[in-house]
């Protein structure tokens, strides 16, 4: 009698027990990738956010800083940035490439722009928008966000 209790110890799970445990990892699997796969596009729209924000931001400051006017063509078809400045000042305008062209996400991430956008940015502060308009969306695998610059360059993103 106590030989038999010893091999009931030491046997394995049973083929009912390792089924419920492979049913309850299935589940929390179904549950959970759905969430992750989420969070990951939401943080690539917003990396995507950030580098175009950053960009408007900083091309903003340049103006402000050099004194010569500065421009931002966000480009709808090749979804990428080009930003330009124009030493001549505004009384000739003299608009000369600076650097290469940026894509938009800084990655492989492929973002739809809204429209065309040019911003040009004055050394008073002041932003203009030369072609489209101070509002714009980006689209990324579902998930939209508008941007829309103040006139002063203040920036808000809503979703």
């Amino acid at each position: 009698m106590e030989q038999s209790r010893s091999r009931r110890r030491v046997r394995g799970f049973s083929l009912i027990e390792l089924l419920v445990t492979i049913a309850i990892i299935i589940l929390i699997l179904a549950i959970a990738v759905p969430q992750m796969q989420n969070a990951s596009r939401s943080y690539q729209m917003r990396s995507i956010v950030v580098s175009v924000t950053g960009a408007i931001q900083s091309t903003r400051y340049q103006a402000i800083s050099n004194g010569i006017p500065y421009r931002v063509a966000l480009s709808q078809a090749n979804t990428n940035y080009q930003v330009w400045s124009n030493p001549c000042g505004t009384a000739a305008p003299c608009w000369g490439k600076i650097g290469g062209t940026v894509p938009l996400s800084g990655s492989s991430l492929t973002p739809a722009l809204s429209a065309d956008t040019t911003l040009d940015f004055h050394p008073s502060g002041l932003v203009q928008a030369s072609t489209g308009a101070l509002t714009f969306n980006l689209t990324f695998r579902g998930l939209t966000e508008t941007i829309a610059i103040s006139n002063y360059g203040n920036i808000t993103v809503t979703p």
